[in-house]
């Protein structure tokens, strides 16, 4: 008989969980909670206590860069897609898959625990309500994958005065769009990108917005050089072998040449790497225009006005939004097996909890990363599945601490002190790791010796999640011609009118800086594969 797992959320992670199970033979059974699949994705006005995106969010990953590495994403899609084509491609992802009838909708989870003979059978009880029926019921399982997300519960800050105030306090959670705020003097509290979205999207209706931050921030674009989106330029293999120490002063150049961060107000101490950057294009204009003004820490809020901790007051506030993040947590697992304090979990990989063993429950897209989410959640599910159906096995519970605290160690060195800066991982580094675990990392050197031009792409060009269909369990045939071809579906979108001349070339520039690299590359090539 097939090991049945209980999938925790159809979300960004619980669609690839269940998509992966069925890959591995496993049979899913998924829980969500609402009435629909996309969770964080799929905009809703009365959300609850449901996470969810504004009206106007754009995802700041482009799309070859966000896509699960078997299922491309329509080349008709824009590259940075609005809320609504992140939807509708999880929905053909699903069809396509036919994942919707494993999801058991308008069903919440209770309660998840070991079974009493766990050593023996690595069985788990899960307690589940049905929402509709208000019925309880208990069912067995061979594993469980979380996928519950990170943006569980607002992050809610106070400052001194604040129940004195006699405006409107609210978190970015609660967040729709601008409607409601329009002619108002609003204060946004956090500078990250659910913070200056808000400010820059309110800074065209209200009277005026202040931005208060206490540390500033890097602030980057979505678009790069020739047009290009910026995270197929910088996701390359080449560019994780470059030193962090040179990455900061030259992404710090390039952001100034932009605009200079201290002009502006938002220039933090900290170094590029060592915070998440802001994604935002319109930061600086609206900022330019006057319409968004930039201010330090809140000291203190009175009845009508607000001061910070530099000593200036902006007086007749209407509104304080908190864009101050999330904390995550999993209320439904007893803290014996996964205990979080302060943004914190003991776990392998942020997938698998310590001491148990064996490694049948796992956590699916508890990461933060420099990149897209969607194909982090993806090979830590076809990680996790092969753990389940015991084609592969965990590392010693001794391997899996170490790690953890060697972890700890290298994001308190480089990270500002923060809970957001608890699950923060490298985009390549980490997905790196992740297929090492059960054997679909690229063989660059392989694919080298048999179509070096190839290896090279791999290697200089976009780190695609492709790549990680090139080889080993899970292989898709597929995988080289999305490579090839993930160039066309980028412009594709963008080549809305037909030109009669030939398009000019790229930077030569750029051209200059590949043959400079070519001898310090050759060098290392050997050594890095």
């Amino acid at each position: 008989m097939s090991k049945r797992v209980a999938v925790i959320g159809a979300g960004a992670s619980g669609l690839t969980a269940i998509k992966c199970c069925l890959d591995e033979g496993l049979v899913p059974v998924c829980f969500e909670k609402t009435d629909e699949i996309g969770g964080l994705w799929n905009f809703r006005e009365n959300r609850d206590e449901q996470a969810g995106v504004f009206k106007s969010t754009i995802i700041n990953t482009s799309k070859e860069m966000m896509c699960y590495s078997d299922f491309p994403i329509p080349k008709d899609y824009p590259n940075f897609m609005h809320n609504t084509y992140v939807q509708k491609y999880f929905e053909l992802y699903a069809k396509q898959f036919n994942l919707t009838k494993y999801i058991q909708f308008q069903t919440k989870v209770e309660h998840v625990t070991q079974c009493e003979d766990f050593k023996k059978t690595a069985q788990w009880k899960v307690t589940i309500t049905n929402l509709k029926t208000k019925t309880v019921s208990t069912e067995i399982f061979d594993g469980v994958m979380v996928c519950n997300g990170h943006h569980c519960d607002p992050h809610v800050a106070v400052f001194p005065g604040q129940d004195k105030f006699t405006g409107r306090i609210l978190h970015t959670h609660e967040y729709i769009d601008h409607h409601g705020f329009e002619g108002k003097r609003i204060v946004v509290v956090g500078i990250g990108n659910s913070g200056g979205d808000a400010a820059v999207e309110l800074s065209r209706h209200s009277e005026q917005v202040f931005l208060s931050t206490r540390r500033g921030a890097w602030v980057i674009n979505r678009i790069s050089d020739d047009g290009l989106p910026g995270d197929i330029i910088n996701t390359t293999r080449f560019h994780n072998m470059v030193p962090i120490s040179i990455v900061n002063s030259v992404a710090e150049s390039e952001l100034n040449s932009r605009f200079n961060h201290a002009n502006y107000g938002v220039q933090p101490e900290h170094r590029f790497f060592s915070q998440h950057p802001t994604v935002n294009d319109d930061l600086p204009n609206r900022i330019m225009s006057g319409f968004l003004k930039i201010r330090s820490n809140i000291k203190r809020i009175n009845k009508k006005s607000v001061e910070f901790d530099d000593g200036t007051f902006e007086d007749n506030i209407d509104v304080i939004i908190l864009a101050t993040g999330y904390t995550f947590s999993f209320p439904f697992i007893d803290e014996s097996i996964v205990k979080v304090d302060k943004n914190q979990a003991s776990l392998y990989k942020y997938v698998l909890p310590v001491g148990v063993t064996p490694s049948t429950l796992a956590v699916i897209g508890l990461a933060q990363p420099w990149g897209a989410i969607m194909p982090i959640s993806e090979i830590q599910s076809r990680w996790v599945t092969r753990l389940i159906s015991g084609a592969v096995k965990a590392p010693s519970q001794a391997t899996m601490t170490k790690e953890i605290s060697a972890k700890k160690e290298l994001m308190a060195a480089r990270y500002v002190t923060s809970q957001r800066h608890t699950i923060q991982v490298d985009w390549i580094t980490y997905m790196d790791d992740i297929a090492s675990e059960f054997g679909v990392k690229p063989n660059l050197y392989k694919i080298f010796l048999r179509n070096p031009a190839f290896a090279l792409r791999c290697f200089f060009g976009p780190c695609y999640p492709y790549q990680y269909r090139l080889n080993g369990p899970g292989k898709w045939d597929g995988a080289k011609n999305a490579i090839n071809t993930a160039m066309d579906r980028i412009l594709y979108p963008t080549k809305s009118r037909v030109l009669k001349s030939k398009a000019k070339p790229g930077s030569f520039t750029k051209i200059l800086k590949i043959v400079a690299v070519l001898a310090v590359v050759a060098a290392v090539f050997m050594k890095y594969f």
